[in-house]
């Protein structure tokens, strides 16, 4: 990491992808991007791109430790479960 990206944080905008953006889409790119974030530990694949865009915001808007020791304490759970539903392991 070379100060671009935070171990936490939304996920990186592709630029094709901010110019698609709504307006308050482009408000989840406040924050620095990081590797693992709020939606990835809030169900991921299940979530709509409306839900995943808000929780990037709720994160950018309300940046914390305690909220990054939240997140990243699940990320490991999150990463397992994907695994084992990937590979059909229940």
């Amino acid at each position: 990491l070379r100060g671009e990206m935070s171990l936490i944080g939304p996920r990186p905008c592709l630029p094709y992808e901010y110019e698609q953006y709504q307006t308050w889409h482009r408000q989840r790119c406040e924050a620095v991007p990081g590797l693992t974030g709020l939606w990835q530990v809030s169900g991921k694949n299940r979530l709509s791109f409306t839900q995943m865009v808000r929780l990037d915001i709720a994160y950018a808007r309300r940046r914390d430790l305690a909220l990054d020791l939240k997140i990243l304490f699940k990320t490991l759970p999150a990463i397992w479960g994907q695994m084992r539903e990937q590979t059909g392991a229940v």
